[in-house]
């Protein structure tokens, strides 16, 4: 068997998935080889009543993932790695279908199944203990001593992601919503980036309250507030230094006592910059004194080619759970192949 160049074609090769609020990214490879450049689907995997949708899911991957095994020269793709925002609470039938759909329709034989904040902890620092703050329009923390997994928060915006891109800008709205009503806590700055953003603020609330995309909505207004911090406003800085806090305390939850563990950002939030970089670092040193805070290596999509090859190596260290990283060995018996 061989490649285009006339090379043998790989066999123990994966398949990698991030499945979040954006939609898909896909690449595959094999371990001590680049893997392939992302395809990535702009729909975002449905929800319903059974949770994630399994059809839906597979309907965007399976091609991509033909795709990209035949100009990355996989004859077979041995092991599936798909990270998933929401796994934890609604991933029952993700879990009982798509390792079976994997194995008959692309002859993989091991299928791991994780939650987007596991492949986000893995991509920011592998496996080697501490904690990892995720932080977008939600906020998840999530720590191991790679005995067992811990999480914090997660809950979505009305119950919590506290410190989030939706907290903020709610956080924001709210302080302008003061200053147009004329009560204490009001930000005239914030009144006015939020009237430029969503128009009359008394019409805010028909604006918000209707969509299904309300989450994001809120967190669009929280680079507004940076900008606001970042110029001296007292409120938007003070919101940012409560979201800081937060921050820090889901990572205290989550963060092992012994020895020197690490701590990582990951997520689109921390580009915010030092408004809220600034008070995190100070909070986390504060909260966490043993810990010590470095640099994520990479992104959610970067840990999930990470499960996947330490599988296929043989080499996977962290932990386990029936939630958060479940791995499947499928015994095959038919595939279609591709």
């Amino acid at each position: 068997m061989s490649d285009g160049g006339g090379g043998p074609r790989e066999e123990r090769g994966f398949l990698a998935v991030d499945s979040g609020g954006s939609g898909l990214r896909v690449v595959v490879g094999v371990p001590g080889r680049e893997p392939s450049a992302p395809q990535e689907s702009r729909e975002p995997v449905r929800t319903g009543a059974r949770g994630i949708d399994p059809g839906h899911l597979l309907e965007q991957l399976l091609p991509m993932a033909r795709a990209l095994a035949d100009s990355y020269g996989l004859e077979r793709m041995t092991t599936a790695v798909v990270g998933a925002a929401g796994l934890a609470g609604l991933g029952d039938a993700l879990r009982a279908e798509l390792p079976g759909a994997l194995a008959r329709e692309l002859g993989v034989r091991t299928v791991a199944l994780a939650a987007d904040a596991v492949t986000a902890y893995a991509g920011a620092l592998g496996p080697r203990p501490g904690a990892v703050v995720a932080a977008g329009t939600g906020l998840i923390a999530t720590g191991t001593d790679l005995t067992r997994w811990w999480r914090a928060d997660g809950w979505g915006h009305l119950l919590g992601d506290c410190g989030s891109g939706a907290w903020i800008g709610r956080a924001g709205l709210e302080a302008a919503l003061r200053a147009f009503d004329g009560r204490d806590g009001g930000s005239a700055a914030l009144r006015a980036g939020a009237e430029e953003r969503f128009g009359p603020l008394s019409g805010l609330p028909g604006q918000l309250y209707p969509r299904p995309d309300r989450p994001a909505v809120l967190a669009s207004f929280a680079p507004r507030v940076a900008d606001c911090a970042a110029a001296g406003d007292p409120v938007a800085a003070a919101i940012l230094r409560a979201a800081a806090r937060h921050m820090a305390e889901s990572a205290a939850a989550v963060c092992p006592t012994a020895g020197e563990p690490l701590v990582a950002l990951t997520g689109g939030l921390f580009k915010l910059g030092d408004p809220l970089l600034v008070p995190l670092a100070e909070e986390l040193a504060r909260l966490l004194p043993q810990a010590r805070q470095v640099p994520a290596e990479g992104d959610p999509l970067h840990g999930a080619v990470r499960v996947a090859s330490d599988l296929v190596t043989g080499r996977l260290t962290l932990p386990g759970d029936e939630k958060l990283l479940s791995v499947v060995h499928i015994k095959l018996v038919h595939t279609k192949g591709y």
